[in-house]
């Protein structure tokens, strides 16, 4: 009977290019070969005027990106458990009067 491998220690570290910030913006492009996630932030300066400023574009894999899909659902779906259901903003079908 052979022993199992012990799980390999991992060492996290941040490179001199790491930076933390944050995204309200999300957009993903999609290749054979890889995704693309480009992170913004939404600023909005009157109701028919959005801008968004992009910081950051991330590829994975495919198989990376599904491994990123399935740790956010069990994240979200602890985090709904503790806190409630997230809910997404409502999509108006007409023009937004404020």
């Amino acid at each position: 009977m052979n022993p199992q491998p012990s799980a390999p220690k991992i060492h996290l570290s941040n490179t001199a290019e790491f930076r933390e910030s944050y995204a309200n913006s999300v957009q993903v492009r999609v290749s054979l070969w890889d995704f693309y996630l480009m992170f913004g932030r939404i600023t909005q300066s009157s109701p028919d005027a959005v801008a968004i400023q992009n910081f950051q574009g991330i590829f994975l894999s495919p198989q990376q990106a599904k491994a990123l899909s399935n740790v956010l659902n069990q994240n979200i779906q602890q985090y709904e458990a503790a806190f409630g259901e997230i809910k997404l903003e409502p999509h108006p079908a007409g023009p937004v009067i404020q």
